[in-house]
Parts: structure tokens; sequence; C-alpha cells
């Protein structure tokens, strides 16, 4: 399952294959382009530094909040502290829209653009993901050179990798050849 935090906080990408390389992606000018489209956010591209700067922010309490959840610790204060301030910072507008059935349904959306919007809406689908979803199927991703966010939306709830076939088979690889030597 995707979700816009998951996205985010996956947007410093480490080198899945062992080589120790990351990337920032989050200063890239087609990943914003990118990230914004796919989530139907608005904000000016290229972001401004300290933008860049509230985003890596928000980037390091996700991964912090991902990493105690993952681990059965829960968030702590601080972290609650700091995804609330994110979600402050930008406040909503609420609009009820009616429905062809003839009923209504309440949008809740940021109430202006920009990159405070955007980063408000990211920590508050996190806090939804918390909320309103199972946060003990939050996990990271099994290969420790990887260590991608993701949601476990599978039936039993078993999901170790990102992705089965590259960081999955990767380790299986591992696995099978530290059996054999």
């Amino acid at each position: 399952m995707d979700l816009a935090w998951t996205d985010f906080l996956n947007s410093l990408v480490r080198d899945w294959r062992g080589r120790g390389q990351a990337e920032d992606q989050l200063g890239r000018v087609d990943w914003q382009a990118a990230f914004l489209a796919k989530w139907g956010f608005a904000a000016p591209v290229p972001a401004a530094a300290e933008d860049l700067a509230a985003g890596r922010r928000l980037r390091g309490v996700l991964l912090d909040l991902a990493e105690r959840v993952a681990a059965g610790r829960g968030v702590d204060g601080d972290g609650l502290a700091s995804l609330n301030a994110f979600m402050a910072a930008a406040p909503v507008q609420r609009r009820l829209v009616p429905q062809e059935d003839g009923g209504y349904r309440l949008d809740v959306g940021a109430a202006s653009g920009g990159w405070t919007a955007v980063l408000g809406e990211v920590a508050a689908a996190c806090a939804q993901t918390l909320a309103e979803m199972d946060p003990s199927r939050i996990r990271l991703c099994a290969n420790p050179d990887c260590r991608w966010a993701f949601y476990d939306d599978t039936r039993n709830g078993g999901k170790r990798f990102c992705e089965p076939s590259t960081c999955g088979n990767l380790m299986r690889v591992r696995r099978f050849r530290r059996r054999r030597a």
C-alpha cells in the first residue's frame, strides 16, 4: 500500500545492494514535481532552501516514528509534538460537497498551497495511518541496506521487504549463499 508519508520518507534512497551509497531525492526538481503530481499537492518547484530544510526535518521525524513503531515501542511525546507542529503549520479548509446520490461528503484539504501545506498534509497522512489503520503493520524493509518504510497490507501481515523482487530476492540469495558456504 502506497501512502503519501511513506513515499515522502522514502525520498532518501539507500543503495539496497549494500554499497553504502545514498541519494537524497528531496532536492531533485523531477522528484518534487512527480511527488506533487502523484498526491495532488500544489507547491512551487523547485522548493526553496528553507522548504527543503523543513522537509528534511519532517523526514527525520517520520523515520524516527517508523523505526519506533516498527520496533513495537510506539510513538514518544517528542515525535507526537513534532508531527503535530507540522500539521498545525498548515491550516486546513473544510468543504461540504453534494453527492450524486443526494448525500454529502466533507472534503478536508489544505487552506493554501506551498510546501508548508504539503508537509502538513504528509504529516497528517502519517497521523491518519496511526489513528485509523493498524500501526503494528508499519514496517521497515528487512534488508539492512535498504530500510524503506512501508505499510504491510498483506492478509497475514507477514511482509518483510519493501519489494519482493528486489530486496526480498537479494536477501534470499544472500541467505542461500551463506548456507552453501
